[in-house]
This record gives structure tokens, C-alpha cells and sequence, in this order.
């Protein structure tokens, strides 16, 4: 007689697709790229980010003659993507013993009575993991989740061209120490000088954000309020401080708390087109599943994608870190 692993519960097998993009694209930074446009699908291991730029060299419009004149240049930048996957095992038998009992279906039965709430967690706890990856992913990590793949922070540091916010030329008092750290009293010096530190040519322009940790948000929001100075910031359906994104007062630029920077005490600037990331999406070994195990009488889930990010630009991003 054949051994039989039974049917699970329809939710995984009709939301696989949902819930593979749930677990890349939740994460509040990757959303934000994804709406940007500036994440790429298709990267099964490396590809290159084509980087257009162009200039303009004006003429005198009298005569007949023309002069050809004007450069543009077409440059490229790696983008590597990791595999990566979360897989766990689960023994059914092992909920006979407690409360859950009494959802289980009698008799031997491998399937999980509470499939929706697992999977629907199982992603977002998988969101997050990538969420802070994509900013402190360092190869070289002993940490699992950081290992897969560089993070912004590595990208920005490594290429050494980014501008420095915490300068006396932007701070005033001169540069913030780590002995100091970033306090409510010195917070709105900090973000003003993450603005003030932009290249004149990118200043302006309104897709430009300002990253930091919910901790240094709180903060920043904190010294408005000890001044009485509640409506500080618009509100909106996006800017709002509950989504963790404020209107820098005096500007156009958005301070936007992720959670992928909480405890690093960094602030990076620059405009969205500069921040990319890139997935795969269309590879018939992306997937997500949670099936029976017919040799150990397990669950198994098991997620399987590709993800990576890339630095379009450094020397156009601000950086701010403690000396």
C-alpha cells in the first residue's frame, strides 16, 4: 500500500505567488524602490544598472554653421543577487499534547489548522529580516540574516565617495562624536545638515529622501514637540509621522524612518532613482511552499528567492556617522 501525504489546506497552494512577493516587497524600503521603479526583476546571479548621463553646450543661434559639441556618457554598475531561503519543519504530532488539540482533525492528519495566520506571519517576519539586510547586509557577517548579500551601508561606505554630513560645515559646533551620540537637542542639527550637505545639482528636486532609524526619527519629532511645534509637518496619506515620514520644515524633503537602520546611528540622503535593488521573480525555483514531508511525517515550508541591491550613484548620497 502506498504511503499517502494527504492534502493540505488550499491557502498556500492559491496564494504562493501572493505570498512570495509579500515577503520581498513589505518591507517599508523595498516598497518604497518598487514604487519607484527602481526595482529590477529578471537578476538570477549579476547584472549590469546601465547609468545614462548627458550635458548641454550651448551655441551661438546666428548663421548656418553648426558645431557638434556635448558628451554622453553610458556607465555601469554590478548588481549581485544572493539565493536565499527559510525552511522549517514542523511536527504536527507535536501540538496533540497542548491546547491545540482541539483543532487538530482526528486521527493522523499532517496538516496545520492555523496554515493562514502561519503563512501570513511567516512572511512578515521574513519582510523584516530583509528589510534590515537591505541596509546592514555584509557578506562577511556571522549573522545569517546579513550575510546573503552587501547592504546599502557597506555599498556607500566601500565606494568612499559619498559626502559627509557630519562636518563643521554642515553641523554647527563641529562634528557629532559617538561619546556624544545623536540626542533630541542635537537631532534637527543633524537632518539639517543632511540637506544642506546635498550636491547643489540634485538640491530641489522632490523625490529626494532623507533615511534614518525609527529611534533618530522619534527623536527628531520629540524636538519639535519639547518647542510646542505639533504641526511642524503635514499630514497625508503617506506623510505622516505614524508612516514614520515627515516634511523636513523649510524644505521639500521627506525624513523617512525605516526600520532597517533602528540602532545604526546612520542617516543616508540622495534621491530614490539612486537606491536599486534587484530580484529575480521569474525563476521556476522561486517559491514558496509548505508541504508534507513523507519520509518524517513533518510540515515542511520553504521559501526560496533572490534579492540584492546596488548604489547607482555614491557620490551623489549623504552620509551621516558619528565620529
Amino acid at each position: 500500500m502506498a504511503f499517502s501525504v494527504g492534502t493540505l489546506v488550499t491557502y498556500v497552494q492559491e496564494n504562493e505567488t501572493p505570498l512570495l512577493t509579500k515577503s520581498i516587497f513589505q518591507g517599508k524600503t523595498v516598497d518604497l524602490l518598487l514604487s519607484e521603479g527602481t526595482v529590477q526583476t529578471g537578476i538570477k546571479t549579476t547584472a549590469k544598472i546601465a547609468l545614462l548621463a548627458t550635458d548641454a553646450i550651448f551655441q551661438p543661434g546666428t548663421g548656418c554653421t553648426f558645431t557638434p559639441s556635448g558628451t554622453t556618457t553610458i556607465t555601469q554598475r554590478q548588481i549581485t543577487v544572493a539565493p536565499i531561503k527559510v525552511v522549517e519543519d514542523l511536527c504536527i504530532a507535536d501540538l496533540n499534547a497542548g491546547f491545540m488539540q482541539k483543532s487538530l482533525k482526528k486521527g493522523y492528519d499532517n496538516s496545520l489548522p492555523f496554515e493562514a495566520q502561519y503563512a501570513d506571519l511567516k512572511a512578515e517576519a521574513i519582510a523584516k529580516q530583509l528589510e534590515i539586510a537591505v541596509w546592514q547586509g555584509d557578506t562577511t557577517s556571522l549573522n545569517a540574516n546579513l550575510a546573503p548579500f552587501d547592504g546599502y551601508l557597506k555599498l556607500i561606505d566601500a565606494a568612499g565617495t559619498a559626502i559627509a554630513a557630519n562636518a563643521t560645515a554642515y553641523i554647527s559646533g563641529g562634528a557629532i562624536s559617538s561619546g556624544t551620540g545623536i540626542l533630541v537637542s542635537n537631532v534637527k542639527s543633524i537632518v539639517n545638515a543632511m540637506w544642506l550637505a546635498l550636491p547643489a545639482d540634485i538640491q530641489g528636486y522632490d523625490d529626494i529622501r532623507i533615511f534614518c532609524g525609527w529611534d533618530v526619527f522619534y527623536k527628531y519629532i520629540n524636538a519639535y514637540t519639547d518647542q510646542n511645534l505639533f504641526n511642524f509637518a503635514p499630514t497625508g496619506s503617506e506623510v505622516s509621522i505614524e508612516n514614520g515620514v515627515v516634511i523636513i520644515p523649510g524644505t521639500n524633503y521627506k525624513l523617512t524612518a525605516v526600520h532597517g537602520l533602528d540602532g545604526t546611528n546612520r542617516l543616508i540622503a540622495g534621491r530614490m532613482y539612486n537606491f536599486v535593488a534587484g530580484t529575480d521573480l521569474e525563476h521556476e525555483e522561486e517559491k514558496w511552499k509548505l508541504m508534507p514531508d513523507q519520509f518524517d511525517n513533518y510540515l515542511r515550508f520553504q521559501v526560496y528567492f533572490t534579492f540584492g541591491v546596488q548604489i547607482a550613484f555614491p557620490d551623489q548620497i549623504v552620509s551621516f556617522k558619528l565620529t
